[in-house]
């Protein structure tokens, strides 16, 4: 198998975090116990000998968009820095475009650029950072773009946590609310992030009864999948899971022993970790 593709990467740089950029406090950092040494930043440089040590070929970088910018610690990390990486790193790293279903037209037009001049390769929503579940009538103007631009839309699921305790956000993502999303566009590569917990079942039916929906392993330790999520990639849904860390909430080193850990088939395996996200996102081989 040639290398890994994580699609749920994050820049999680000395500079995004001195800038707030991150969103994550201390307290955060610690509940999902982060090594000391990681809390102000890793260096790119350092990151991609991380990437080589798990064996990840590409990792998916999302220019987030977190919150409306009139709102109190909302943030996000320009296309421009994300493309600067991409640039600097053409055949490690791939951009993904953020949405902010308030900026209008120009959301509009920012994402036409993020992928007809920077090159992204999808779109990244955080839903709960607008308190809009995913079926919400201002994410469509976005969904029917990525249409026009031939690109997938990924978007968490499931629960979020307190990554502040100066702004705590509900969890309005539930993977149900992809269903009227699919039907209404049924050519839209939908991709529930952060394996869909605490309703992974909810995730699971989604993508067996939806085409276009797929799911990706990120945010979790793999040891800490449920079993229902784990058969299902390892069985009839493995050409509809993919492989994400949502560094730096998970090491990819930790990730991918895992994942090697979980006992899957070859073929399954071989989907997971690099041939369903080589399809969906259209990679470059």
């Amino acid at each position: 198998m040639s290398g890994s593709i994580d699609i749920v990467c994050n820049l999680f740089t000395p500079d995004t975090v001195a800038n707030g950029q991150t969103g994550l406090d201390d307290e955060f950092k610690a509940q999902v116990r982060m090594p000391e040494y990681m809390r102000n930043g890793v260096e790119i440089e350092d990151y991609l000998k991380k990437m080589d040590k798990a064996g990840i070929e590409r990792s998916l970088l999302i220019a987030v968009r977190c919150g409306d910018l009139n709102v109190r610690e909302s943030f996000e990390i320009p296309y421009a820095r994300v493309a600067e990486v991409c640039a600097q790193y053409p055949d490690r790293f791939s951009g993904l475009a953020g949405v902010d279903p308030y900026r209008g037209m120009q959301g509009i037009y920012d994402l036409e650029q993020g992928v007809k001049e920077y090159g992204f390769v999808g779109a990244h929503l955080y839903p709960h950072w607008f308190g809009l579940a995913p079926d919400h009538a201002k994410y469509y103007p976005y969904y029917s773009k990525c249409c026009e631009l031939d690109i997938p839309i990924m978007m968490q699921v499931g629960h979020n946590l307190v990554y502040s305790k100066t702004r705590r956000l509900p969890s309005v993502g539930r993977p149900i609310t992809l269903d009227q999303v699919a039907i209404d566009f049924p050519e839209l590569a939908l991709i529930g992030i952060h394996v869909g917990v605490p309703w992974t079942d909810e995730m699971i039916s989604m993508c067996w009864k939806h085409e276009n929906i797929y799911t990706a392993g990120d945010a979790y330790a793999p040891k800490y999948w449920p079993e229902s999520y784990v058969h299902y990639a390892n069985t009839y849904g493995r050409h509809k899971v993919m492989f994400g860390t949502d560094w730096p909430v998970i090491d990819p080193e930790r990730a991918v022993k895992e994942v090697d850990d979980l006992g899957m088939n070859d073929e399954a395996k071989q989907m997971l970790m690099r041939d369903n996200a080589m399809r969906v996102f259209k990679l470059p081989a």
